[in-house]
């Protein structure tokens, strides 16, 4: 029965969506245990708002909060009562435990991870790797989005093969359609890093890459993953998300204009409301960090009890998966290893 930490708190709607998430995701699995920390007075009374197999469930007392402005490293040398801490180090010290969720602070979770938990054997730098809907109906990876802003051809090449991996196993992608971002689709297109790249990812077994993808076709259903630097990536998603809720905004302030454009919308709801579903974050989880001996999940900071729920599923399915395993044997083959 795999067993999955999950912080309780440091979201904007902790410990309520976190609790209510770890209800849902033991109702959702009944081979699923899970290991929640933090304050444990609150969370037994939240408990109590939801029906749930609480033998399935244990309780690790941290009563500390972390802010999302505190240093990370000090975070992780002095903060050992926080929830987030307590997760890290109980997944570190547990090799029974497939992995954790947290909403809380994106630094002192990578922190956690780099220093405590530790990376597979043979990769460089851990990666984060969101998925995006796409218009065809199926995801989107992106990795990296935001955990190296600086990258060389290694990095990107070894984003290439755990990310295509985590694709297959975790989100039953068959054969991933792997691109490189750059500024266009043409081979020569692209400084260095990204010519560089271009060359490595033709040669490199185990992925399917089919070319340079521009920010523009991120939702096509053209590609399953994208490659890019944590800066780039985190760019993508940003603004692709930006256009995207810029673009309802100015569709519900349209329809409120005319009473002929409120006749229509009503009629036509059923569609806006699965277009509104379509762009729901809380449907496609976190940003599993691929790389770490761990499979750990960050869900968005204001994420509600679906959201965090899905990310619990991530981890669920990692586990089912072997992806850390099966990540780690690919990483190892790639020649860069073996210099």
């Amino acid at each position: 029965m795999p067993r999955i930490i999950l912080d309780c708190f440091g979201g904007d709607n902790s410990p309520l969506a976190n609790v209510e998430a770890a209800a849902l995701a033991l109702n959702a699995h009944d081979d699923l245990n899970l290991i929640l920390t933090g304050d444990q007075n609150v969370i037994f009374e939240k408990l109590k708002s939801f029906c749930c197999d609480t033998s399935r469930i244990e309780i690790i007392h941290a009563p500390d909060v972390i802010a999302a402005d505190e240093k990370p490293t000090d975070v992780i040398r002095l903060r050992k009562d926080s929830s987030l801490v307590k997760a890290i180090e109980t997944l570190r010290a547990d090799d029974s435990i497939a992995g954790m969720v947290s909403v809380g602070a994106t630094g002192s979770l990578v922190a956690g991870a780099v220093f405590r938990i530790g990376r597979l054997r043979g990769v460089i730098r851990p990666a984060f790797c969101p998925v995006m809907p796409t218009m065809n109906g199926g995801v989107v990876g992106v990795c990296d989005s935001g955990a190296n802003v600086e990258c060389t051809p290694d990095y990107l090449e070894q984003f290439a093969v755990m990310g295509s991996l985590y694709m297959e196993l975790v989100c039953g992608v068959s054969k991933p359609r792997v691109a490189l971002l750059n500024v266009g689709v043409e081979t020569e297109k692209g400084d260095t890093l990204r010519k560089d790249t271009f060359a490595r990812l033709l040669t490199t077994e185990g992925i399917n890459f089919v070319g340079n993808m521009e920010s523009r076709d991120l939702m096509s259903g053209k590609y399953d993953l994208v490659v890019c630097d944590g800066f780039s990536g985190n760019v993508l998603i940003k603004s692709t998300e930006g256009a995207c809720l810029e673009v309802l905004k100015k569709l519900k302030k349209d329809i409120n204009s005319r009473f002929i454009n409120k006749l229509g919308a009503l009629l036509m709801s059923k569609m806006f409301k699965a277009e509104k579903e379509f762009m729901n974050y809380e449907n496609y989880g976190g940003s599993v960090l691929l790389g770490a001996k761990k499979v750990i999940v960050k869900g968005h900071g204001s994420s509600k009890a679906r959201g965090i729920a899905k990310c619990i599923e991530q981890v669920y399915l990692s586990d089912a998966g072997n992806y850390t395993q099966n990540a780690e044997a690919a990483i190892e083959k790639l020649p860069i290893i073996k210099r």
